[in-house]
């Protein structure tokens, strides 16, 4: 018997373990159950057989096998463009659309996940080479990390949400003191007063005040909300869609949003567990700006 194959195939299973532990659907339901999970599943085994067979290819100074194996890595590349052609696709029919920075946030989510997975492999592997049980201890010590890459920062690591009232100047809507649009048809301002829900985002620092201000991270509020608490909208009803604005003194952002439960307590916890989008996330105060 070879003397690799025990450690490959402990790879193997811990690299599968690790993508299983990494693939949740969740309130987005995302992927789908069983289709969507049934591909990503078996791009994980892939992804984990790459990885267990990498070691020993290497260890046997099996060149041309590394680069292959290289090679057929750089392909998983293609999962992201697949996740985001399916996303965006999605989107065109979603009533509080998740915006294209989400998108792209999700499907680099995607990739890195089978990233993830090939280094779990290799490095149970790796261990297992020289000790079963060390192997083990390798894998288990990685399923621990993965599960710590599993999730991102979230809203509320960055702010605080308050509660806002609803009110109208005329025909102008405001949330708390932050004007959002003008509301034309009386009809219109009646179920926004009736169903509508105000909550204000603070920023905590400079930071915060910036990664806020990103249009795509805004739009993954209001989509979250939409997509746990329903929303109180259907097509051609411009005026009852979700908006968020930003107060340009303090960088404060106002959020309208039309929920199915009029319930403030369940508006925040789900606005606190919004992600953090990678792309919204910008960092001034580390920046040389010359202050003194």
């Amino acid at each position: 018997m070879n003397s690799y194959l025990l450690p490959v195939v402990l790879g193997i299973i811990f690299g599968f373990i690790a993508r299983t532990i990494l693939l949740r659907t969740d309130f987005r339901q995302y992927p789908t159950y069983p289709t969507g999970r049934v591909i990503h599943l078996s791009l994980g085994f892939i992804a984990a057989f790459i990885g267990a067979v990498f070691t020993p290819a290497f260890l046997e100074s099996d060149w041309t096998a590394v680069t292959f194996l290289g090679l057929a890595a750089t392909q998983f590349r293609e999962v992201r463009k697949m996740e985001r052609d399916s996303l965006d696709k999605i989107d065109t029919n979603e009533l509080v659309k998740r915006g294209a920075p989400f998108i792209e946030g999700m499907a680099q989510a995607f990739e890195s996940r089978n990233y993830l997975v090939m280094f779990t492999a290799l490095i149970t592997t790796l261990c297992a080479v020289y000790s079963f049980w060390f192997g083990i201890v390798g894998g288990l010590i990685m399923l621990i990390i993965v599960k710590f890459k599993m999730s991102g920062k979230l809203l509320h690591a960055i702010a605080d949400v308050t509660e806002a009232e609803i009110r109208f100047e005329g025909a102008t809507l405001f949330v708390g003191d932050i004007l959002i649009k003008n509301v034309g048809l009386e009809d219109t301002r009646k179920i926004i007063t009736e169903k509508a829900v105000g909550a204000i985002v603070i920023p905590k620092n400079e930071n915060s005040i910036i990664t806020l201000s990103y249009l795509g991270q805004r739009q993954a509020m209001l989509h979250h909300v939409a997509t746990v608490l329903g929303s109180y909208l259907d097509s051609g009803e411009p005026a009852l869609l979700p908006l968020s604005k930003r107060d340009m003194e303090d960088g404060r952002i106002a959020l309208f949003l039309l929920p199915r439960e009029k319930d403030f307590h369940q508006v925040k916890t789900v606005l606190e567990n919004v992600p953090v989008l990678d792309s919204a996330i910008r960092m001034p105060k580390e920046a040389d700006k010359g202050k003194k």
